[in-house]
């Protein structure tokens, strides 16, 4: 089984209808996380979905908390002060924003095989860690 990461724009494309074909991506990516039960996120995912969802999407805040409730019994890593440590360095030697160093160090600290997002430089590998943007095709 290989362990993925969902960056905030998968599980935010699950709802937004103006993208319809991203959407059908990020639904099936979601689904397979819990399918399969390999699917990893954070508690910054969740934070970035929730003020996404209902600032950008016109999701209810009801629906949006309702979401963030169903997307926490996926695996979700937990990151300490090491591993903040750990995102600033990325940050430096890599060049990525702070933010992403974190979904990255996250993405590591869980031992995922690959970190779904649209943002990161799709192909990218850091370890045993591969970036891939599943909307490259769009």
């Amino acid at each position: 089984m290989t362990r993925f990461f969902l960056d905030t724009n998968i599980v935010a494309y699950a709802d937004d209808l103006d993208a319809p074909a991203k959407q059908a991506v990020a639904l099936a990516l979601v689904e397979r996380a819990f399918g399969e039960s390999a699917g990893v996120i954070s508690i910054q995912v969740l934070q970035e979905y929730f003020v996404t969802a209902t600032r950008k999407l016109g999701v209810s805040r009801e629906d949006a908390r309702r979401k963030v409730e169903l997307l926490s019994r996926l695996e979700w890593v937990r990151l300490d002060a090491t591993d903040l440590l750990a995102a600033i360095d990325l940050q430096g030697h890599h060049g990525f924003s702070f933010w992403d160093a974190l979904i990255i160090q996250a993405a590591l600290v869980a031992r995922c095989s690959i970190l779904y997002s649209e943002d990161l430089q799709s192909g990218f590998r850091l370890g045993s860690l591969q970036i891939v943007n599943p909307f490259k095709n769009f």
